[in-house]
């Protein structure tokens, strides 16, 4: 099975990222997010795992949001849930084989069902996209730590199970079993490559923001 490597992948986020900016939020976050993926792989329990299919799930799962910025420059926040099927898309026209292609389609949430698409009248096909191998699991969990948002943050795993029950008690289920089976990352001292500032006053009453900031990033031209 053909897996792309770090520098492939870099140079396919290069090839679609449409500004320097989008780039960075984007690549950076799926480095974040391999970086958390790699320290829980260093458990003697998760050693059977493919560590080089788990990367590049890691690295390739945000490809998609790309494909969500207009020609102003601004994420089509409204359709962001399609950014997993629009990944897809890229990895299949770029000859990647479907165990490579489903860590973008199938990374949303703790996994979307079909009843939720339908139920939320989402836009996308009706359709069960949920993770099923290990390596899925994994990459869906990891990437639960981490948010784009602006400026970017870590999320501590009781502070995202918080976040998801707004969508549902099963939803927190979903995510305490993914916890059991992978165990809590640890995210104080981030990840290597990155700051981790924490910001009280930010977080409010009672509340920390771990913002991360890339050290010496290198990012590409503006195409």
């Amino acid at each position: 099975m053909r897996i792309p490597d770090p520098a492939e992948i870099r140079a396919l986020h290069e090839k679609y990222a449409p500004t320097t900016e989008a780039f960075a939020l984007v690549h950076s976050h799926c480095e974040i997010v391999w970086g958390i993926a790699e320290q829980l792989l260093a458990a003697p329990r998760l050693a059977h795992l493919d560590a080089e299919l788990v990367r590049a799930g890691c690295l390739l799962h945000d490809i998609g949001v790309y494909r969500l910025y207009g020609e102003d420059g601004r994420l089509d926040h409204r359709n962001y849930i399609r950014h997993g099927l629009l990944g897809h898309e890229i990895l299949e026209a770029e000859g990647f084989p479907e165990a490579v292609r489903r860590f973008c389609s199938h990374h949303t949430g703790v996994g979307l069902t079909r009843h939720d698409i339908v139920s939320q009248a989402l836009p996308l096909p009706p359709a069960d996209y949920v993770a099923v191998t290990e390596e899925e699991r994994l990459v869906m969990y990891t990437d639960k730590f981490h948010s784009k948002s602006r400026p970017s943050v870590f999320l501590a795993p009781d502070e995202f199970a918080a976040h998801v029950l707004r969508f549902g008690a099963d939803k927190v289920t979903a995510f305490d079993a993914l916890r059991a089976e992978f165990g809590d990352p640890d995210l104080t001292g981030g990840v290597p490559g990155f700051e981790t500032v924490e910001d009280t006053a930010a977080g409010g009453l009672g509340g920390t923001v771990r913002q991360t900031t890339r050290q010496a990033a290198v990012l590409p031209p503006s195409p």
